[in-house]
């Protein structure tokens, strides 16, 4: 049985992961919801954030934790999430912001047969 992977990511953002972790070492990702750009993905250097059992392991994404809050979670549970980037300066203290970039989600629905094969997820950091 194949695990389905609860979030990828495209070429072009593995491109910046890439930049980032070459200046900072290891990264982590967080989404978190709220408004603005409470809701778009953010990266980290890998212990930078403080988690708690609100927060839900989702994997790793491009060696990088990949964690979500509980609210959030409950909404996107459905989806595969894509790690993506765009050109555009966010409103955050995500790592990519002064590359003049942000990181971005896209989704789709899981078929029937990826439900069953999904990524286990935990609670808690």
């Amino acid at each position: 049985m194949n695990i389905v992977p609860r979030v990828t990511i495209s070429e072009d953002a593995k491109n910046i992961v890439d930049k980032l972790r070459d200046r900072y070492g290891d990264l982590m990702f967080h989404q978190s919801g709220g408004c603005c750009d409470g809701s778009s993905p953010m990266c980290f250097e890998k212990g930078e954030l403080m988690l708690n059992e609100n927060d839900v392991w989702m994997g790793k994404v491009y060696e990088c934790d990949f964690y979500m809050s509980k609210d959030q979670f409950e909404y996107w549970q459905h989806t595969q999430l894509t790690l993506d980037v765009t050109p555009g300066r966010g409103a955050s203290f995500s790592l990519e912001i002064p590359l003049g970039l942000r990181f971005v989600i896209k989704s789709r629905l899981y078929t029937e047969s990826e439900r069953e094969q999904l990524q286990p997820i935990r609670y808690g950091p």
